[in-house]
């Protein structure tokens, strides 16, 4: 059961460890993007590639539902980003349980967003847990872990693809050590819990008065969705690459040029430095060619509202 592109790795792994995938489970079709063109999930794509059978219910807790995996009779069933709760009718048919792969070193970051709030938190380092599904959202014992550092430069998408491929590996070495009887489940700490909760667009609006590498973290952290942006002459600026500094500009959110270098002044006496950055509905443009293209005026701020 998965749907996002993060679930791919797993799926495949396990059929080409010779794994018998009974059948996929994964969201129904959607429109997506400005033509709203229906697209198929990322696991939907590699299960046909596979040639393994698909099911899109819009709810996997529909008695039918239930009554169709109670009948395939799995040993184990994988959730690796379904996108769904999986309801106790479910959990109770597998006789190894349910297995999810998750992307954090649990009980730190359950919730929908683990890896994108990880790096927008300043952590150094993650991993993948694996764990057995309970009533609970991510509360259930876990299985085996993994862990990876988190690079400086490294964003979500980039540390995404890492995670994914580590996953897959886990939840085979899992399900390995589950057949044998080799693996001892773990209660989690839920007093040492943290929350990763789904993005929001507002989770990117830059608060320059807080320090640089706080913001440089979260526009890390935020890539592609919602990214980090903030207003320059009243238009949305999305910006996409960035370095933080200790040394004051100014008051916060005050744009500074050095030489050809974009700098903004940030909280705690601190500024970051702009690479790369977008006006919406432009291209993305190196800070060289966005000053070049633009007039800057003395005293010009980065954050003033939108009318």
């Amino acid at each position: 059961m998965g749907t996002p592109l993060f679930a791919v790795p797993t799926l495949e792994r396990l059929v080409t460890a010779g794994r018998s995938c009974l059948a996929v489970w994964t969201q129904p079709d959607r429109p997506k993007g400005r033509g709203q063109q229906v697209v198929f999930s990322p696991i939907k794509e590699a299960a046909l590639r596979l040639g393994l059978d698909v099911k899109q219910p819009d709810r996997v807790r529909r008695p039918e539902q239930v009554e169709m995996i109670s009948e395939l009779g799995p040993d184990v069933i994988v959730v690796v980003g379904y996108g769904q709760i999986i309801p106790q009718s479910i959990i109770d048919i597998p006789k190894l349980g349910i297995v999810n792969v998750h992307a954090s070193l649990l009980p730190k970051y359950r919730g929908a967003a683990p890896i994108q709030w990880a790096i927008a938190n300043g952590e150094k380092v993650t991993g993948v847990t694996t764990m057995l599904i309970n009533a609970g959202l991510d509360t259930g014992d876990m299985l085996m872990k993994a862990e990876t550092p988190i690079g400086p430069d490294e964003t979500a998408e980039d540390l995404s693809g890492r995670l994914a491929v580590i996953g897959a590996d886990l939840a085979l070495e899992t399900l390995e050590g589950l057949a044998a009887g080799k693996i001892v489940s773990e209660a989690q700490n839920h007093s040492d819990a943290t929350w990763a909760p789904v993005l929001k667009r507002e989770d990117g609006l830059i608060r320059w008065d807080l320090d640089a590498l706080n913001i440089y973290n979260r526009a890390r952290g935020f890539q592609p969705w919602p990214g980090a942006y903030t207003t320059f002459r009243r238009q949305r600026l999305h910006i996409w690459h960035s370095k933080p500094h200790d040394r004051s500009l100014g008051p916060s959110g005050a744009i500074h040029l050095e030489g050809r270098k974009l700098m903004v002044a940030c909280g705690s006496d601190t500024s970051l430095e702009i690479h790369e950055l977008q006006l919406e509905g432009r291209k993305r443009v190196s800070a060289e060619a966005f000053v070049n293209g633009h007039r800057l005026e003395p005293d010009e701020m980065l954050g003033e509202k939108i009318n």
